[in-house]
């Protein structure tokens, strides 16, 4: 693929070359490390409301006409950023469940902090408590 990122806003590109530019390049940085975020409805807000402004912005169009996000997305072919961050986290703790018990990130896994509140700053839910949310009725049991 030689579309280089000036490219990406030129109108003779079709807009599903655009959408696999941005799913091999964009999206991979946009979403690094995701895996491990404790991640609050304000981040996925704003990494959507981000990434439709990319897609809007490689198609050649603005709010102002008042196309549909699906449009949009129809156009480059291309999944919300909430599925891609889920999946991610799925990928992440299929990892870790498929580890040995003794392995050093199924220890930590268990380790569970007693006494006093989680600090400033600091998430309120920790991994294990955000990740059965995104599973939903699906969780496996533990061994």
């Amino acid at each position: 693929m030689a579309v280089g990122f000036r490219g990406v806003g030129d109108p003779k590109i079709s807009p599903r070359m655009k959408g696999k530019f941005y799913r091999s390049v964009v999206r991979p940085a946009m979403l690094y490390g995701a895996e491990c975020w404790a991640v609050k409805k304000t981040h996925v807000r704003r990494r959507h409301a981000a990434e439709m402004r990319m897609l809007r912005w490689m198609c050649g169009k603005t709010r102002l006409d008042r196309i549909l996000n699906g449009v949009i997305r129809r156009q480059v072919d291309m999944e919300p950023v909430e599925d891609k961050l889920r999946e991610a986290r799925l990928r992440w703790f299929g990892y870790v469940r498929r580890r040995d018990a003794d392995a050093p990130v199924r220890r930590c896994e268990g380790i569970m902090v007693i006494g006093g509140s989680r600090g400033r700053g600091r998430a309120r839910k920790i991994w294990k408590e955000v990740e059965p949310g995104s599973l939903g009725n699906s969780l496996p049991t533990s061994e």
